[in-house]
């Protein structure tokens, strides 16, 4: 059966039918408290991208290369004063 969430496919659609139940029983706060918790791991994930491509970065470089991934280089450079193009110790 395609739908729009064809990622979260699963061979029962029983299954994705009682997901969508549970997140629509979910209150304001348990729907924020996730979408944290999701935010966190995706932050983690630009974080753990940057410290495999750069493994001598020191954590102030892991935060704003990883800041670089997701604002840009140009905001990084006007709110940090530190760019991954031009290098250096940040």
């Amino acid at each position: 059966m395609p739908s729009r969430y064809g990622w979260m496919a699963d061979p029962d659609a029983e299954a994705f039918r009682a997901l969508i139940e549970i997140r629509r029983n979910m209150t304001f706060d348990e729907r924020f408290r996730q979408f944290l918790e999701m935010a966190e791991v995706l932050l983690r994930g630009y974080e753990d991208r940057v410290r495999r491509d750069h493994p001598q970065a020191s954590e102030r470089e892991v935060f704003l290369r990883a800041a670089a991934l997701r604002l840009g280089n140009e905001t990084v450079r006007r709110v940090y004063g530190w760019s991954p193009e031009e290098g250096g110790n940040p």
